[in-house]
């Protein structure tokens, strides 16, 4: 199924990222996959790089309000977040993604590494409520080309992650 990063031996060894250790220390179950990060590859490249859907691949964005408030949206790879359907469903003027410099300094993630477990600040979650239809999803453990595998039950009680519709075609 997954193929490990051919990159070193040193990297065939799981990270323990800060996503592990909130995951551990909410005892989910889940399975850790390595693959070879592309940059910019996105979802596209996890999902073949994995043999899975893509639709199952989830994206962790980091956007800001137009009030300079932070919030982590949860979406299917192969769909794109409306910002105007999230400003709505928040009340807000704007919602607009956080560049990589801000998404590191309030998660302590790099871009393509992003997890939504273990943020360095708590950030209130919303999710495509579709994803709880899946029977399992691939969420970004903390580390690119690191993917952790599960419930998607188990993102809305470790995050108490808010179900919202703001899905467009990708």
């Amino acid at each position: 199924m997954a193929r490990k990063n051919r990159h070193s031996l040193k990297q065939d060894k799981f990270p323990v990222t800060q996503a592990i250790r909130a995951l551990r220390a909410a005892k989910v179950d889940f399975t850790q996959h390595l693959y070879t990060y592309e940059d910019h590859g996105g979802t596209a490249v996890c999902a073949r790089e994995l043999g899975i859907d893509e639709h199952a691949a989830i994206k962790t964005i980091v956007f800001e309000t137009d009030t300079g408030a932070p919030l982590i949206v949860l979406m299917h790879g192969d769909r794109e977040v409306s910002a105007k359907s999230m400003a709505r469903i928040l009340g807000t003027k704007t919602v607009t993604p956080l560049t990589p410099a801000k998404v590191t300094a309030l998660t302590g993630y790099m871009v393509g590494g992003t997890s939504p477990f273990g943020t360095r600040r708590p950030v209130p979650v919303y999710m495509e409520k579709s994803i709880l239809d899946l029977p399992r999803v691939y969420i970004n453990g903390g580390k690119r080309g690191f993917i952790l595998g599960m419930d998607p039950a188990d993102i809305v009680r470790v995050l108490d992650a808010t179900p919202v519709e703001t899905a467009m075609a990708g």
